[in-house]
């Protein structure tokens, strides 16, 4: 697996994007700078329809949606419940639901290890953003403490640009801060501290610090929690 990433490469080609198809090319890209078996970016909306792109291959991707596994999957039913990056480990395996899932992934090259991010955005949007790899638990541990807060940045560049190209469902308020106003806003959602996202960002923190106060005038907040409870319940920014 990668000892480094080249994170800013990514964001780019990230801001870059047009259409779905080049999120599909930027996933396989960043599979390959992680060295890990795939990335798969997955939406999941409140009527059950789907859709994404990642390293998955077409026959797993036409057996999830035939099987309708969306509805037992238990990476999706636990990072439902969950807010905050989750280790596949830590889900519930143990249904027979989960151990027919689980049998049928494996037989299709999907890796015993996985990492999903879950994105909440407006109007009930849930999404996962997902690292999956075949090794062992001691060596998945140091992949996820290595680039757990780079797999949280790209996850939300993702989200971003899928919303942006479902414009029927992207909030009218959401170019009201700019992208790295947002940035600066979903990390510290997240928890990070500030030298924390200006390393992140690959910015300074006094750099940061404009980009925070600029979005706090713009929410007609007190402060920056003030700012961050506004964000997040006018879609602005998804965690």
């Amino acid at each position: 697996m990668g000892n480094q990433v080249n994170l800013e490469s990514i964001l780019e080609d990230l801001d870059a994007t047009s259409a779905l198809e080049d999120l599909q090319e930027i996933s396989v890209a960043l599979r390959d700078t992680l060295k890990i078996n795939h990335i798969v970016y997955h939406w999941v909306d409140s009527a059950g329809d789907q859709y994404g792109c990642g390293t998955y291959s077409d026959d797993w991707v036409e057996r999830y949606v035939e099987q309708n596994y969306h509805r037992t999957d238990p990476v999706i039913l636990g990072c439902f419940q969950r807010f905050h990056p989750v280790d596949w480990k830590r889900m519930d395996w143990s249904t027979k639901a989960a151990k027919v899932f689980l049998k049928d992934a494996l037989d299709h090259g999907v890796g015993n290890q996985g990492y999903s991010i879950p994105i909440r955005g407006p109007k009930g949007q849930f999404a996962l953003f997902t690292a999956n790899h075949v090794c062992s638990d001691e060596e998945w541990a140091e992949f996820t403490q290595a680039f757990g807060h780079d797999l949280i940045l790209i996850a939300h560049y993702f989200n971003r640009k899928a919303l942006e190209f479902e414009t029927n469902r992207q909030p009218e308020q959401s170019r009201s801060l700019s992208p790295r106003e947002v940035d600066a806003m979903t990390l510290l959602a997240l928890g990070y501290n500030r030298a924390q996202i200006a390393h992140s960002l690959s910015i300074s923190e006094h750099t940061l610090r404009v980009y925070i106060e600029s979005a706090r005038f713009k929410l007609g907040a007190l402060n920056t929690t003030h700012a961050i409870a506004r964000a997040l319940s006018r879609g602005l920014i998804v965690v």
